[in-house]
């Protein structure tokens, strides 16, 4: 591994909360870690299984979900729906030698800006200690 690779991180954001507190957290001005690339959804329920494996096979490093906080889904469910999936593709990349660390649920409000910040960077941490997925791959 070299010392300038930077991870490959995709964050899954639900358009109404998580993804709000990210626009927060920029209107804010707080720092958060370049390596995250950010892809709006509007609910973290539809998010399949599919679309995070993808991502690693894709090559992300690590994969993010965040949505709204339990009770305040704008789908009613659909962050329950997130959580059972996430944590059935945690079994599955467990299975398949992939550290579940790289995967992570949080739930981030729209008012939640320092928070959306806080968990980009300390994602970014977990998984540059961790290395590459797939280990020894250079920065792209």
């Amino acid at each position: 591994m070299t010392t300038d690779w930077r991870p490959n991180i995709v964050a899954f954001c639900c358009n109404w909360c998580a993804y709000a507190g990210a626009d927060l957290a920029g209107v804010n001005r707080k720092q958060y870690a370049p390596e995250v690339r950010i892809l709006r959804v509007m609910c973290s329920g539809r998010i399949s299984a599919g679309m995070m494996m993808r991502a690693f096979t894709a090559g992300a490093d690590g994969v993010m979900v965040l949505g709204c906080h339990p009770g305040d889904c704008h789908y009613k469910v659909g962050n329950i729906q997130a959580q059972e999936r996430v944590k059935q593709v945690r079994e599955i990349i467990e299975l398949a030698g992939i550290e579940p660390d790289r995967l992570l649920l949080q739930w981030v409000s729209a008012s939640e800006g320092d928070l959306f910040a806080h968990t980009i960077n300390e994602f970014t941490e977990l998984i540059k200690s961790l290395g590459p997925l797939g280990g020894g791959r250079d920065a792209p």
